[in-house]
């Protein structure tokens, strides 16, 4: 959990610096480059996080909170990453598609872990 909490926090960080520096700090090198890496490297890293702990997903009793919790936060990255994959770059496809994958993994391994 520590780890989804950093992936998670940290490009929500990088958008709150980025937004007060360049407005009212004048600082010109914090660009939305700054803040969109972090957005689209997020869901990547979860990915990684979500396959490495396959397990607690598949016994309900031990990892039902990061099973909720990983889907939200997959959710939630997801909105962003389409608008960046549209209007930023194109390598946003690939947090898309990673944000996707733990939504419908996350089912497939429920699913695997009833029957």
């Amino acid at each position: 959990m520590k780890y989804l909490a950093v992936f998670t926090l940290t490009p929500i960080l990088c958008f709150a610096f980025q937004d007060l520096g360049s407005e009212y700090g004048g600082m010109d090198w914090l660009t939305y480059g700054y803040a969109a890496w972090p957005m689209m490297i997020g869901p990547v890293l979860m990915l990684l996080l979500f396959i490495k702990n396959q397990e607690l997903i598949r016994d309900p009793q031990k990892g039902a909170n990061f099973s909720q919790v990983i889907k939200m936060v997959a959710f939630l990255f997801l909105i962003p990453n389409v608008l960046a994959a549209l209007g930023y770059n194109w390598l946003a496809w690939i947090s898309v598609l990673s944000s996707l994958t733990i939504l419908v993994a996350d089912r497939q391994l429920k699913k695997q872990a009833r029957a």
